[in-house]
């Protein structure tokens, strides 16, 4: 990336950033057009890659740019000062929703980029993916009470199991074109939550 596009103003920085995951969430890597992206962030296809290079590499930057907030959010909570698993899901759950208000192309951006498959960016956000999941599971449970488990329960499974049930849900959504509604899918991940609990915990903690 070239270091111009940091000297940019934050709100121009915004607009760029913003129309590639616009692009890129409608169309995924191999269709959306670069014209369209530029047009949208009211800049030039030139001056586009005079920041970025190429397409690549202005996708990639915006996979990091998406782990990177995550972790900003993160760092601006109180989940590593929570002690229970299931409750540092739900904050977790809760900050991915503020990002969806925030950044409202981010979603549509992050489940392309996830599902992508024989594309010029597949291997690399194959590697970014597995890359933040094990940050993030690191920095989320960094302080849990493990205790709290049943013995034959590995706490990672249950983790990856439930971004699995999420990203399965959002991925259905997607499938058959409907709106994903913030409201419906905290209602609908704290069933799941409160299934897996009485299925990990010990008695004495439900």
């Amino acid at each position: 990336m070239n270091e111009k596009f940091l000297e940019l103003p934050k709100e121009k920085q915004l607009k760029i950033i913003n129309a590639g995951m616009e692009y890129f969430g409608k169309y995924g890597y191999k269709s959306a057009s670069t014209d369209d992206i530029a047009a949208r962030a009211e800049i030039s296809k030139g001056l586009l890659f005079y920041y970025f290079h190429n397409k690549k590499s202005f996708y990639l930057y915006l996979y990091d740019y998406c782990a990177e907030l995550m972790l900003d959010y993160i760092n601006s909570s109180r989940i590593q000062e929570i002690t229970d698993f299931f409750d540092i899901m739900d904050c977790g759950a809760a900050l991915k929703m503020r990002m969806i208000v925030d950044y409202p192309y981010l979603m549509s951006f992050v489940m392309k980029a996830y599902y992508s498959q024989k594309e010029a960016v597949t291997e690399d956000i194959n590697h970014m993916i597995e890359e933040t999941i094990s940050t993030t599971f690191d920095i989320y449970f960094k302080n849990t009470d493990w205790s709290k488990f049943r013995d034959e329960i590995d706490p990672q499974q249950i983790y990856q199991m439930l971004l699995w049930m999420i990203d399965g849900y959002m991925l259905d959504k997607q499938r058959t074109q409907q709106d994903i509604s913030v409201e419906d899918m905290l209602v609908d991940f704290n069933s799941w939550k409160n299934m897996f609990k009485k299925m990990c915990y010990k008695e004495e903690y439900l």
